[in-house]
């Protein structure tokens, strides 16, 4: 199958594999007028079980929102995906679009909610796509788009793992509303900038939707505040041998804080690395966070500039033609509560986590896969945040559909 250069390049860079990028290309002709429009689409369904006494996971912030407090110890319907979308021609001045529609308890962590409550909908991505014949093809995306940062992805299937890393939950954005350009230079090097809303990022709590903005109290008659990004993608082209593929990718996301002067700004840096043994891959990721969510500040008494990072590193290995092993180790710490908020006011939290995933293809089109996950307070025996536990472990059985 041919896949849009810009897929292949975002796809070396760790933000989620080649086969998840085929799988996700591999759309079908909607029988309409619009003949090149494919439809495709998902239905993630869960059942997890939580360790011990209590629902373990912290409510506000801890997980993002398919491991949530709300989906313990019960079997979940996370969301339901149906995408339709107009691909770009090569080499002309080319028009399209991509309409990714989430419906579900998912749906309300998006910034592209539309406020409908618990199970509401969202528009996850709502762009057109345009492509300007210079050089290799200059595209932009204009409207609703997925975050540039980040080495796992919204979509569950697309990740090594069905929980989200600690990073991903709670420092990276999950969107943008702006416009977005991207331009690959060669096999090697690809670029990306844009600008966006600030408020439409979401990761935390009370998310403000589509179509909101921002502006500084002291400013309420000025234009709406901004977000900036940026991001180069290099890949080790196949002259590289057992290298090939392997990637390098960083990127920043500068935005403005509401009603205070010190501006939230990503720093993200991720890559994967192929191996001479081809059934090991591995990946690692580094995200840092200047000047966090006020809303979190708040919670531990804490104001002004603050800080947020996690390291997370991956493995995975193909046991069998079905069986694929896929591992990660995190580490993550702030001086705000970004992970664990009810940690006492002026001390920072620190959480050591642990992930185990197989998946098993055992029937066309499904994933399936079972989860052990291990998440601990660290820097100290007296810690009890997990619902008065200093371990946090859980089982999960994940099965999505996808068409």
């Amino acid at each position: 199958m041919k896949l849009n250069k810009w897929t292949i390049a975002l796809a070396a860079t760790g933000v989620v594999s080649l086969t998840s990028a085929v799988q996700a290309e591999e759309s079908h002709p909607v029988n309409t007028l619009l003949s090149s429009t494919t439809l495709s689409g998902y239905v993630d369904t869960s059942a997890i079980w939580n360790v011990g006494s209590g629902k373990g996971v912290n409510s506000v912030t801890k997980r993002f929102a398919n491991t949530g407090s709300d989906r313990q110890d019960g079997f979940n319907l996370n969301a339901v995906k149906i995408q339709l979308e107009k691909p770009l021609d090569e080499g002309t001045w080319s028009a399209g679009y991509k309409v990714e529609t989430l419906v579900g308890p998912d749906a309300d962590a998006m910034p592209g909610s539309l406020g409908l409550g618990k199970g509401g909908l969202a528009f996850k991505q709502a762009y057109v796509a345009l492509r300007a014949p210079v050089g290799n093809g200059l595209d932009f995306k204009v409207g609703q788009f997925d975050p540039i940062i980040g080495y796992e992805v919204m979509d569950s299937y697309a990740n090594p793992n069905f929980s989200r890393s600690l990073g991903f939950a709670n420092l990276e954005p999950y969107g943008h509303q702006g416009i977005l350009s991207t331009y690959q230079f060669s096999e090697v090097i690809g670029a990306s900038v844009g600008v966006a809303n600030q408020s439409n990022t979401g990761r935390t709590s009370g998310t403000p939707g589509i179509n909101a903005k921002y502006t500084r109290e002291s400013m309420k008659s000025c234009e709406s505040m901004k977000s900036y990004m940026g991001g180069i993608v290099l890949k080790a082209p196949e002259s590289t041998g057992w290298l090939a593929g392997s990637s390098l990718y960083a990127g920043i996301v500068k935005g403005w804080e509401a009603n205070k002067n010190n501006d939230p700004v990503n720093y993200y840096v991720g890559g994967s690395l192929s191996t001479p043994w081809k059934e090991l891959s591995v990946g690692a990721a580094y995200d840092y966070l200047a000047n966090g969510s006020t809303t979190a500040a708040t919670v531990v008494g804490k104001a002004g500039s603050s800080y947020g990072n996690a390291i997370s590193l991956y493995a995975s290995y193909q046991v069998t033609e079905k069986l694929k092993l896929n591992a990660r180790g995190e580490y993550a710490t702030s001086d705000y509560g970004a992970f664990l908020p009810n940690i006492a006011p002026g001390k920072k939290d620190k959480v050591i986590a642990a992930t185990l995933t197989a998946d098993y293809s055992l029937f066309a089109n499904v994933v399936t896969r079972a989860e052990l996950r291990w998440d601990t307070a660290a820097g100290g025996s007296n810690l009890r945040p997990f619902d008065g536990q200093k371990n946090d472990v859980s089982v999960a059985l994940n099965v999505i559909y996808k068409f």
